[in-house]
């Protein structure tokens, strides 16, 4: 299953711009599902987090996970250029 959010917004941590992305999440589920709302309503609040783009990656992993213990789940964020770099940030569980 996947799902993707185009619209995903944070702060960065430094200078409390908003640094914009895109949110892939591919999982196999086990027992629970994502329900897509809920989902929404999630990635929504991070809004006005300030956090780095690895930490937001690596806590929606580890929230997910915590949630749906899924048989595997990857999260992969794409985020806008900035300062001329842009990044590109993937986890997964379990590790690969």
């Amino acid at each position: 299953m996947t799902l993707h959010s185009k619209e995903f917004t944070s702060l960065c941590p430094v200078t409390s711009q908003a640094d914009f992305g895109e949110i892939t999440i591919s999982y196999s589920p086990d027992r629970h599902l994502i329900e897509t709302k809920s989902l929404k309503m999630y990635l929504a609040s991070y809004r006005n987090e300030k956090l780095f783009n690895e930490q937001t990656v690596n806590t929606i992993l580890d929230d997910l996970v915590g949630v749906l213990n899924p048989k595997s789940i990857c999260i992969h964020g794409v985020f806008s250029q900035r300062g001329g770099i842009q990044l590109t940030v993937k986890a997964c569980y379990p590790d690969s």
